[in-house]
């Protein structure tokens, strides 16, 4: 994509116009946006270069490394929570945000402050006049290495470090760290990683490294097959949690802050990850049971009563397997509930097998775009929608909130289907500040292709 001669006048004209300053926010958040026009690549060589530039901060810091089709920032979020429960100064890097772009980068569950950010994309504009036109770095590439050099700079005990698509290839995968963590694999992004769990396996299981210890729930037949063969070529000690850790005393104890079944197997992958890790980050059972009724990870069954009385539950469920688990755990804890359901997904995501999972549930159906240039139609979920709940009313709507409009007077209502439109309604309900503009950052995987 970037290998012609208009992406380097673009590359050109980026830098000649960020005359290496940034005064401000906003322009900061302008120039990453630019950066995210040139779409992405796989590969690692600007990556460890970039690093290289900036003083290698990836060398003084130690990482948990979490990669997997689902559940990879629930499980962030719960090992962040105890480790800083457990004492630790804690670095976490998460994508895609919500709301905000501060949201990738938290230190202590403090999100990185607007100065920051603008100081460290100043710091990194001279460095990208080290690369040529043909081969410089991608948005998802500077924002690591601005992350690591904040981490570091912030001297963080740990960092809980999530993959932001795929593995081997992944610009975070530059780090060695203490321990990897897959949490699964389904069949997602199969135009990047592939189209059978063999393959997709592969490219996740790329983050594991010599003899460090890895956990994985990925279950025979989905992936762990491969995992278990690339940690044995590596001699990486390798757990594979199961029901009887999902179901152990420990978390038998514990209310989960995040609802649902699939959160307990989450769990269950931290609690083992923290047992892996006990000799060089020791935590009692007491302090690793506070970090999980503290943990706090927006848009996943998350709740809101609206000073209506108006119950609504964000859900980000963004895949078949997702949509799986919140059709699971609506059953579980709403059985009698017949919400309305607004839903919105991305072209590239199986959205018929979505319908079906999750369509039945619903009293009403309110079909919505997404703010994105990736949006499915929502004329194009009618048939799959009326095909698996054809007694419900349902609607095509023009936005969400038009939709969140239209079921004011539900007194149950679900948004779900992707993220991005999560993340739209905390923004929507005034449950996140407004951040103008910023959602489009998650646009980068637009253009992936391999270097």
């Amino acid at each position: 994509m970037r290998n012609n001669s208009l992406s380097r006048r673009k590359w050109q004209r980026l830098l000649t116009s960020a005359k290496l300053s940034v005064v401000n926010y906003p322009e900061a958040i302008q120039f990453l946006y630019d950066l995210n026009l040139f779409g992405a690549k796989f590969g690692l060589e600007n990556t460890f270069k970039l690093a290289a530039l900036a003083g290698n901060p990836q060398e003084e810091l130690r990482f948990i490394h979490v990669a997997g089709t689902n559940g990879k920032g629930s499980t962030c979020a719960m090992l962040e929570s105890i480790y800083r429960a457990a004492g630790l100064r804690t670095g976490l890097f998460t994508s895609p945000h919500l709301v905000s772009f501060r949201e990738r980068i938290q230190v202590n569950r403090q999100l990185i402050s607007e100065n920051d950010v603008v100081r460290l994309v100043e710091g990194v504009l001279p460095l990208l006049k080290q690369f040529s036109e043909d081969h410089h770095p991608t948005f998802f590439e500077v924002v690591t290495v601005m992350a690591l050099k904040f981490f570091a700079e912030q001297k963080c005990d740990l960092v809980i470090w999530e993959t932001g698509l795929g593995g081997r290839l992944d610009a975070t995968n530059i780090v060695t760290p203490l321990g990897s963590i897959i949490t699964n694999i389904g069949i997602e992004h199969s135009e990047w990683l592939g189209d059978t769990y063999e393959k997709i396996a592969a490219e996740k299981a790329g983050i594991i490294k010599p003899n460090v210890p890895v956990v994985t729930a990925a279950r025979p037949g989905e992936g762990l097959e491969v995992i278990a063969s690339v940690a044995q070529e590596k001699r990486a000690p390798l757990t594979v949690v199961d029901e009887a850790q999902v179901h152990c005393p420990l978390l038998d104890a514990v209310e989960l802050p995040l609802h649902g079944a699939h959160q307990k197997l989450n769990a269950a992958t931290a609690v083992a990850t923290v047992r892996v890790l006990d000799r060089l980050l020791p935590v009692s059972d007491e302090l690793l049971r506070r970090g999980l009724l503290a943990v706090d990870w927006p848009g996943r069954m998350q709740r809101v009563t609206t000073g209506a009385g108006q119950v609504v539950l964000l859900d980000g469920a963004h895949n078949p397997a997702s949509a799986d688990a919140l059709r699971a755990a609506l059953l579980a804890e709403f059985p009698d509930a017949r919400p309305a359901i607004i839903f919105g997904v991305f072209r590239d995501k199986d959205s018929a097998s979505m319908c079906h999972s999750l369509a039945p549930l619903a009293g009403r159906l309110l079909l919505t775009p997404v703010q994105s240039e990736r949006t499915e139609d929502p004329a194009r979920l009618v048939t799959a929608c009326r095909e698996a709940n054809p007694r419900a009313p349902l609607e095509v709507c023009a936005s969400l909130a038009r939709a969140v409009e239209k079921a004011a007077r539900e007194p149950f209502v679900v948004v779900t289907g992707s993220l991005y439109l999560v993340g739209e309604a905390l923004e929507l309900l005034g449950l996140s500040p407004a951040a103008s503009g910023e959602r489009a950052l998650n646009e980068w995987t637009a253009g992936v292709s391999s270097r």
